[in-house]
């Protein structure tokens, strides 16, 4: 009774909480505390830039990502960059496996210095040592599956670089939220960058993210409707029929 009354109490918890959403759209996602909000505010290293090419008078040039001619490349903690998604997939797989197994095993010991003849006087009439026991097995399976998938998605998305690895790896991150009415639309990626994966324009496609993690999908009215009750997710669970 004590699991139960917990478990109503925490249902009634939850239940709080979506009621307090009534009538209002989702809230966005602060990104205060996050891992690109201390990357942007974090100051980075002044770069030790040759006097010849910081512009003495002489020259033009400059190698900064200020110049008209510098790497605009992201190549620092707090740089962004431009993840280009574009998942064109599909697959089928079909399987088909059979079985099938028979066997067969007799035993006996109809002489062994007379000692199967004395165990025979105390057997039920019918039964002798000569044929102790026999047995037989049979059995067979057979399995079919398929699987049949097709995705299709196009996305771009800004992320920012938030921490440089000793390999010069780039860890990156981007969020991106979009209401529309009362239907909060999410999109996440994380990753590791390798700063020559990065293009001239300063994007990165998402086959080239290493340990890549792709979330898209949303919160909101639509997404209440789809989702069943918290009650009927949890009979679904517990209920074994």
């Amino acid at each position: 009774m004590t699991m139960m009354r917990s478990l109503m109490l925490l249902l009634a918890i939850s239940g709080c909480g979506k009621l307090q959403q009534v009538g209002r759209a989702p809230e966005f996602t602060g990104l205060e505390g996050t891992d690109q909000h201390y990357a942007m505010y974090s100051a980075n290293l002044p770069e030790d830039v040759p006097a010849a090419a910081a512009g003495d008078g002489s020259s033009l040039w400059t190698a900064g990502t200020d110049s008209l001619f510098g790497d605009r490349r992201a190549a620092r903690r707090g740089d962004i960059l431009t993840v280009v998604i574009e998942i064109d997939d599909s697959a089928s797989i079909s399987n088909s496996t059979g079985r099938s197994r028979t066997g067969q095993q007799k035993s006996g010991m109809p002489e062994f210095l007379g000692i199967p003849q004395r165990i025979d006087e105390r057997l039920p009439e019918g039964a002798s040592m000569a044929e102790a026991f026999e047995t037989k097995s049979s059995s067979s399976f057979k399995g079919q599956g398929s699987v049949s998938r097709n995705e299709k998605l196009t996305l771009r998305i800004a992320a920012t670089v938030v921490e440089e690895l000793p390999n010069g790896v780039l860890r990156v991150e981007g969020q991106q939220e979009v209401r529309v009415n009362f239907e909060m639309r999410e999109l996440i990626v994380t990753g590791y960058v390798r700063p020559a994966d990065i293009s001239r324009q300063n994007e990165i496609t998402y086959d080239k993210i290493a340990g890549a993690r792709i979330a898209y999908g949303g919160r909101g009215q639509i997404t209440d409707v789809q989702q069943p009750t918290y009650g009927q997710q949890v009979a679904d669970i517990v209920l074994p029929f």
